[in-house]
């Protein structure tokens, strides 16, 4: 995803969802605290909101699972 809005065509509930869950996610503490870890080691400020959302989530579902 380019961005971290949709467009008109993209307007789909399941979109309307996703951002909402993003924004909600992007405000959690535990976001927080990961966004502050790894500021030093990753580009985040070059990174839209759902990159880094995305990445927030993959790495703790890795670390679930392990």
């Amino acid at each position: 995803m380019p961005n971290s809005t949709t467009t008109h065509n993209e307007a789909t509930p399941d979109h309307a969802i996703w951002d909402s869950l993003k924004q909600a996610i992007a405000r959690s503490s535990g976001f927080k605290r990961w966004y502050a870890d790894h500021r030093g080691s990753m580009d985040l400020e070059q990174l839209t909101v759902d990159k880094q959302v995305s990445t927030y989530l993959k790495e703790t579902l890795e670390t679930l699972a392990y």
